[in-house]
């Protein structure tokens, strides 16, 4: 049988860079091909290849029926509501040529129901979550009701119950004869979903096999060329010194009386289900959200934190969930990214920036990272999303804070540079840093905290010692 996808020696190359070299790959109907790689590795390059978004080099692309995708980086509006941004170009229309709101609700509420998605067709796209927004975005997508559907990353913002929904839709449309093409860095879920796997490496394909004949170590050794022996490099570094202290803090109507200490040295995790509000505690600390009650310290000292600036006086610093919308000047170049918060003392000198010393740091980081840019004066919004991640994480290691506030810091990430940002988190830590970090991903928590609280409905459900924390008691805590 044909295949719906079949893409035959794709070329593509742009300034500086070949992002796809002979890359050959064909997807059947009824089936999910799994594409993974690491960050810079042209998987994105190739989707927009297959989707029409962007012509090859060189090479043949061949699909047999209409397609849609789901793009990595979220495409809605947010002055629009969510029905508006599902139709937009396609609203039903009255008789005299207006839009016919009534209709465009009903329709919505239809294939939101159909999906088993809780979102209300009027809400405004500002209103909702990062994983709300997500799940509007693949409600768009399918929406077209495309016979082949590429997803890529659509997991990255989800929560443990929205992924096993996203999973429901993925296999119903198997069953319809679908072809599915999922792009992922998340290994277990190629093999909860996958009938093939494809990697690339360096824009050229590795190999295409069926996931049956592959297991996790393979994987990981095709991604990135090497064994990475140690995914969680943690070590036992806590002092008894309190760095960072948080008392009864509270935002009305968002989160209530949270307390906890973090040691100096310690990486104290933050668990919790999407909408538990572990986002807004860090932001409160980081001086974005004024509290209403509570009390911070910094080395047993009460401070006020009125403002980010302050924040980073006081030795912080704070990595966004979003990096896109609060964490990057995406029309300014790589390195201006990064050192845009570290211009202190250490490359300054008598108020004049050592640039020399700034760039080394900056090229430095990079190679540490292994962040994929032709240059350091290559545009940040020109890179992948992983790679971009990698340059904002290089920004606030480059300041070597004492207190880092982490949110999601290796989303989007792939497992290469996961463990490169594990193991510079846990060398931050061993100089003496307090690092609280908030994360989806459960081996990730574990494999990394010292401590972890569980949020559940803003508030504090319970800490956890490292010895006693396992995904059946985070999750217990989380949703009970």
């Amino acid at each position: 049988m044909n295949p719906l996808v079949d893409v035959r020696g794709v070329r593509k190359a742009f300034p500086g860079v070949v992002a796809l070299d002979d890359v050959s790959i064909q997807v059947g109907a009824g089936t999910v091909h799994a594409v993974m790689g690491e960050n810079g590795a042209g998987k994105s390059t190739l989707m927009k290849i297959i989707a029409g978004l962007d012509r090859p080099d060189a090479g043949c692309v061949t699909l047999r029926g209409r397609t849609a995708m789901i793009h990595q980086e979220l495409n809605l509006m947010p002055s629009m509501t969510v029905a508006e941004n599902i139709w937009i170009g396609r609203e039903p229309l009255t008789r005299i040529g207006l839009i016919d709101h009534r209709a465009l609700a009903r329709r919505t509420f239809e294939l939101l129901a159909g999906l088993n998605i809780d979102i209300h067709p009027a809400e405004l796209i500002s209103d909702l979550t990062i994983a709300a927004r997500q799940m509007v975005e693949i409600a768009r997508a399918v929406s077209h009701d495309p016979e082949i559907l590429i997803m890529d990353e659509p997991t990255s913002a989800l929560s443990e119950r929205e992924v096993d929904q996203l999973f429901r839709i993925i296999a119903d449309l198997k069953t319809r004869g679908k072809a599915v093409i999922y792009i992922t860095h998340k290994i277990n879920e190629v093999f909860r979903i996958a009938d093939e796997v494809s990697v690339l490496r360096d824009g050229r394909m590795v190999g295409s096999q069926a996931v049956a004949h592959v297991d996790r170590d393979r994987l990981i050794t095709m991604m990135v060329g090497r064994e990475l022996t140690q995914l969680f490099p943690k070590e036992n570094v806590p002092t008894n010194r309190v760095a960072l202290s948080v008392k009864n803090l509270s935002v009305n109507g968002i989160f209530s009386d949270v307390s906890f200490d973090v040691r100096a040295g310690e990486i104290f995790g933050i668990a919790g289900l999407v909408g538990s509000r572990r986002t807004e505690v860090a932001e409160t600390i980081f001086g974005l959200r004024k509290p209403t009650s509570g009390e911070i310290r910094i080395d047993d000292v009460p401070v006020a934190v009125p403002s980010p600036t302050r924040a980073i006086e006081r030795g912080m610093a704070f990595l966004t969930e979003d990096r896109r919308i609060s964490g990057l000047f995406l029309p300014l170049n790589v390195q201006e990214n990064m050192e845009v918060a570290a211009l202190n003392d250490r490359f300054t000198r008598k108020g004049f920036v050592s640039h020399g010393k700034i760039r080394a740091a900056c090229g430095a980081m990079a190679n540490t990272l292994r962040v994929k840019t032709p240059d350091l004066f290559e545009l940040v919004r020109n890179l992948s999303g992983g790679n971009q991640q990698k340059v904002l994480v290089g920004r606030w290691l480059l300041r070597s804070p004492r207190i880092l506030l982490l949110d999601e810091p290796t989303r989007g990430i792939d497992v290469g540079a996961k463990a490169d940002i594990h193991r510079l988190i846990s060398g931050l830590a061993a100089e003496g840093a307090a690092i609280v970090m908030i994360s989806s991903e459960m081996p990730e928590i574990l494999g990394m905290s010292d401590r972890v609280m569980v949020m559940r409905h803003g508030r504090s459900a319970g800490i956890l010692d490292r010895d006693d924390a396992n995904q059946v008691a985070l999750m217990r805590l989380a949703a009970h």
